[in-house]
């Protein structure tokens, strides 16, 4: 199993997808071996930014194990096992962990159902007794409905099968759980503007939408951060953070996907839900992207409008 703690920079990676609306295997090999290559050293598969929802349970298992054989064990894999139905998270991480190269289960706070701080307890502690494989916690109110509970992660994160947590909230809350958490456990946060000043505050590193863009930009801001290079870390995050906003203006990652297939990776449509973004929408990107400086710096032409 690879370890998550020398991780800081990991991309929740998309989930390519073809004409005919099955998993694109080709595009998802040629976008993972670009984001290693430059600089991303893990992954988040079968995330929200994968469209995980509209995935069947046959479609997840067959994408993380073609998954772990691209990576074939250079970075680590982190998957998407969770759901609002604590038994059937469990079942289906179990499935998970029995694939060779996943060396993490992404469980979300289940959604919907609203549980409180003890139910949360319940649910991840009843899921990691029992789960062949780490877990990563991973709480985002936004999406939930429901919080949990800094005390609640600090208490967590003592468990022997629960190995980090993907916090999306406030700065104040990672503060926290930095200074009370196991010594190892991992915290990272998945808000992609709070990547600098968040590893600065002890956190581990990012789970990224934005490396997939702006793997180079990232990776070159962390290590200035690590190599005491602070004034030029600050002014990438600066750069990067109107950017970021960007590709969310539309629901994601119908915009990142619009940037990755203008830049020749073929990732295609999203499912529904979420429309691909229509050609006007296209155009409001891409001026939003080239805000700061009135040009997309990223190496390869944009051109998102037809």
């Amino acid at each position: 199993m690879v370890a998550l703690q020398d991780a800081d920079l990991l991309t929740a990676i998309v989930t390519p997808f073809g004409d005919d609306g099955t998993i694109n295997y080709d595009a998802l090999t040629k976008l993972t071996n670009y984001l290693i290559e430059h600089g991303s050293n893990g992954f988040v598969i079968g995330g929200t930014t994968g469209e995980t929802p509209t995935l069947t349970h046959d479609e997840k298992l067959d994408l993380y194990r073609h998954f772990a054989q691209i990576v074939g064990g250079r970075v680590p894999v982190i998957a998407g096992t969770g759901s609002n139905n604590t038994a059937e998270t469990l079942a289906f991480t179990n499935e998970v962990a029995a694939i060779d190269g996943i060396d993490y289960a992404l469980v979300v706070v289940p959604p919907y159902n609203k549980p409180n701080q003890r139910g949360m307890v319940a649910h991840f502690t009843t899921i990691a007794d029992a789960a062949h494989i780490p877990l990563v916690m991973y709480n985002i109110p936004g999406r939930t409905g429901v919080k949990m509970d800094q005390e609640t992660i600090v208490q967590l994160s003592h468990h022997d099968n629960i190995a980090a947590v993907k916090q999306c909230a406030s700065l104040p809350e990672l503060e926290y759980i930095v200074d009370h958490k196991a010594d190892d456990f991992c915290v990272f946060t998945g808000e992609d503007a709070q990547a600098l000043t968040a590893v600065a505050l002890g956190a581990t590193g990012v789970i990224s939408v934005a490396s997939h863009c702006y793997c180079d930009q990232l990776r070159t801001m962390l290590d200035d951060l690590h190599a005491g290079k602070v004034a030029a870390a600050g002014q990438l995050q600066r750069w990067l953070t109107p950017r970021m906003a960007a590709l969310f203006m539309f629901p994601s990652p119908s915009p990142v996907k619009a940037v990755l297939n203008a830049q020749g990776f073929a990732t295609g449509g999203c499912r529904l839900p979420i429309l691909t973004l229509n050609d006007e929408e296209k155009r409001q990107l891409e001026n939003a992207l080239s805000l700061a400086s009135g040009s997309l710096d990223i190496g390869l032409p944009l051109n998102l409008g037809e």
